[in-house]
């Protein structure tokens, strides 16, 4: 497997990032976008990483860290700025001497706040998108899962602090959109402390998440 690191500078620190490949003749480019704590080694984003890289895509991990003291000065507003911008460069960086026709988007938690804004891009238009446990209060997040029109699975728990039963039931407007409602799964889509189920919870979502894969 080929692996590139590298970095952009970002609006107020560098952005690392990674691009992974396994195959010659890549059927296309997945984007991850982690959480700010839920790193690109979680098991949600970890096992389709593999998943990926077996089926013949590309992966390009966006491992932004925002430390404290780095941002305290920013509102909330140009902090979701700022993370969508610097993941852009980062992807401009990427794409724009390649070949790559066919792309998914993959994003965790904040992640889908970047995303959501990546979605507009025209390179995108036939993209797929994995939203994990998105900010649903967040309004670009819950505008762009209702407008969008790219082919999308959404998987979210219903004991996550960010789930909202209004906004997630005003989804189903959206033909496109695949939803995923866990009873007992927090924000990790994790049953808390139960161990088994936890882990029968992921490979349930991991099997979807495969099978979406594979009719791409």
């Amino acid at each position: 497997m080929n692996v590139t690191s590298s970095s952009i500078k970002g609006m107020k620190v560098e952005v690392p990032y990674r691009l992974l490949s396994n195959s010659d003749n890549p059927k296309g480019l997945a984007i991850f976008f982690p959480g700010m704590g839920y790193t690109v080694m979680g098991p949600l984003l970890h096992y389709p990483t593999g998943m990926f890289l077996n089926e013949g895509w590309d992966v390009l991990q966006i491992n932004y860290e925002y430390k404290s003291e780095e941002v305290k000065d920013l509102t909330e507003e140009e902090f979701d700025k700022m993370v969508a911008n610097d993941c852009n460069k980062v992807i401009d960086t990427v794409i724009e001497t390649s070949g790559y026709g066919s792309y998914f988007l993959v994003a965790k938690s904040i992640g889908t706040i970047p995303m959501s804004a990546e979605l507009q891009r025209p390179a995108f238009k036939d993209a797929r998108a994995i939203w994990l446990t998105p900010l649903l209060n967040e309004q670009t997040v819950h505008e762009s899962m209702i407008k969008s029109r790219q082919k999308a699975i959404c998987f979210i728990g219903d004991q996550d602090h960010h789930y909202n039963q209004q906004r997630f039931n005003e989804l189903t407007k959206n033909p496109n959109l695949q939803l995923h409602l866990i009873p007992g799964a927090n924000h990790s889509l994790e049953q808390d402390f139960r161990v088994l189920e936890s882990i029968k919870t992921h490979k349930e979502i991991m099997e979807t998440i495969q099978s979406f894969i594979q009719k791409a």
